[in-house]
């Protein structure tokens, strides 16, 4: 550090440089604030760890020293540099000094940007009617939001009207019933069944979602968005499942537990089969909860019926956290675990036997290295959590991002875990990925914590890195609309004809549309050309006394 502190002072504009054990502590920030105002400075550049998690607090910092916050660079010289080459000091050490002076190089070239203030609607929108929705809806409504929850379906609940209890043993009927009585009981709160959206305009702070609930035509402006949107059970096409009755998925074996149905209680022996539908391809997710309610199935069967033979077929058990106390109760009352690999995985067939009909299931077993055949009278298959199309159209009309397994992915998995890169709009639930019914609960629970911290402001604001176009320039081709994830450019008559126009409130500042303009008509403030021309000529250059990271290389 202290050879590129000196190497700093010699850069051209440079007139101080200095280094400081932890910069974004508060005495380091005010002492920043003190040396630009003492020494007249018009651009800063911290050499540091990255500008995603710092960069807002050194802007401050600026703002504190009486500059525009946007005369701010951040070389990163820890993640990009420090702690990739940490076997090679000398290397890094001379890539540290690039990095550097490629920043001094943009800085000179920043221009002074402004950022405004937008009004904030008080008022919430939460999508989805299940666990989640109602968990969050409740979360807001008690924090003095009103909140609007839609719900596709006549009735509350979602998916969690499928399941009787968790593993724990907690009632999600009994909860459910509580929650709904409170969601109808808040007067915060209102409820749209029978609910389509049709339309979503707007942006953060000032949404307006169009929609047809129960035949009626609505509008609702609200401040944030909570996409609760759920999942959906697989559907198998394996296994016979559709073809012969006595194959079930879990979800309805826990229907026919809590009614006790003779389909099942007649059984003498019953196979449940793993991973029907999750961990193959072109659905590679492990779905989470399909070992726990197999093993919870599987223990309510023995309180039933105690002498009834139960195996488990599985690829991996993966029954998390205290949940493997389950499987060894189980594996205690004699429930038969059996692992199967992906080549050779069971076989089904329907079969007569002594006049009665029994499904024959065949699958080689791992540890006497023979193939088993077991039969059943019943079949249980453990089927995958897909997402729902809702997720798909929701994500279309909020223009939020969906994973490569088309659940719904949030901005950042640590930093904004319940966020998505469209401002104003949260996730929580199964819409995200598999999870336990514990984790939703905490999972919305956040997304109304966040949705609260938008709405308890008056306004927010608005970033001054926006793009924007040049009348003069622009051929009206329609490539920057086109390439806008956020809708953030149109088309405007003007004096000069029809013109493409950014809204700024919209743009969140990636840059695609300049990349698309075959004329270079739009451009993205903070991230001009000439800041980033600079900078590459500045990587190019070889310093005086030092070589360029490039001949350390050759």
């Amino acid at each position: 550090m202290p050879s590129v502190v000196d190497y700093s002072k010699g850069l051209k504009n440079v007139v101080h440089a200095e280094a400081s054990l932890f910069a974004c502590s508060t005495d380091t920030a005010k002492e920043i604030s003190n040396t630009i105002r003492k020494k007249g400075l018009n651009r800063v550049v911290v050499a540091a760890c990255t500008p995603r998690t710092h960069e807002p607090l050194f802007r401050d910092t600026l703002r504190e020293g009486g500059i525009n916050q946007y005369f701010y660079d951040m070389a990163n010289i820890r993640e990009h540099c420090s702690w990739v080459h940490s076997k090679e000091k000398d290397s890094a050490t001379l890539k540290a000094k690039d990095l550097v002076r490629m920043s001094v190089a943009r800085s000179s070239q920043l221009e002074p940007l402004k950022e405004f203030d937008l009004p904030v609607d008080k008022r919430a929108v939460v999508v989805g009617g299940g666990l989640a929705g109602m968990t969050s809806a409740l979360g807001l409504a008690r924090q003095g939001f009103e909140v609007s929850l839609l719900e596709k379906k006549p009735e509350l609940g979602g998916m969690a009207r499928r399941v009787r209890r968790t593993l724990e043993g907690m009632d999600i009927q009994a909860h459910l019933d509580e929650m709904i009585q409170k969601i109808y009981h808040h007067p915060l709160i209102h409820v749209f069944h029978d609910t389509t959206i049709t339309e979503v305009s707007g942006y953060v702070g000032n949404f307006v979602t169009r929609l047809m609930s129960e035949g009626r035509h609505f509008e609702l402006h609200h401040g944030a968005v909570i996409l609760a949107t759920g999942a959906d059970e697989y559907k198998p096409t394996e296994y016979l499942y559709g073809r012969d009755e006595r194959v079930v998925t879990q979800l309805e074996l826990e229907d026919f537990l809590d009614k006790e149905d003779k389909r099942v209680m007649d059984s003498q022996s019953l196979v449940m089969i793993q991973c029907v539908g999750s961990r193959q391809e072109g659905r590679n997710y492990c779905s989470r909860v399909c070992c726990g309610q197999a093993v919870k199935n599987a223990l309510r069967l023995k309180e039933l019926k105690p002498e009834m033979e139960i195996y488990i077929l599985y690829r991996d058990m993966r029954t998390y956290g205290f949940r493997e106390d389950f499987y060894r109760e189980a594996a205690s009352k004699d429930v038969k675990f059996i692992r199967w690999e992906p080549e050779h995985g069971p076989q089904v067939e329907s079969v007569e036997e002594d006049g009665r009909g029994l499904l024959r299931i065949r699958v080689p077993d791992q540890v006497l290295g023979k193939e088993l055949e077991i039969d059943a009278d019943t079949l249980v298959l453990s089927a995958a959590v897909v997402p729902s199309a809702s997720s798909k159209e929701m994500a279309k009309l909020f223009k939020v991002s969906l994973n490569p397994d088309g659940f719904l992915q949030e901005a950042h998995v640590k930093l904004r875990p319940v966020d998505f890169s469209a401002e104003g709009v949260f996730l929580c639930g199964i819409n995200h990925y598999p999870k336990h019914v514990t984790e939703t609960i905490s999972q919305a629970l956040g997304a109304a914590g966040r949705a609260a911290s938008l709405l308890s402001h008056d306004t927010i604001t608005a970033s001054g890195s926006v793009c924007e176009v040049d009348e003069d320039e622009c051929i009206s081709c329609g490539a920057c609309i086109s390439a806008c994830t956020y809708g953030a450019i149109e088309f405007y008559d003007t004096a000069k004809g029809k013109k493409a126009k950014v809204n700024p409130v919209l743009c969140k500042g990636d840059g695609l549309c300049n990349a698309k303009c075959p004329t270079s008509a739009i451009s993205l403030k903070h991230y001009t050309d000439d800041e980033v021309f600079y900078q590459i000529d500045s990587a190019l250059e070889a310093s005086m006394d030092e070589p360029a990271l490039g001949e350390v290389n050759r």
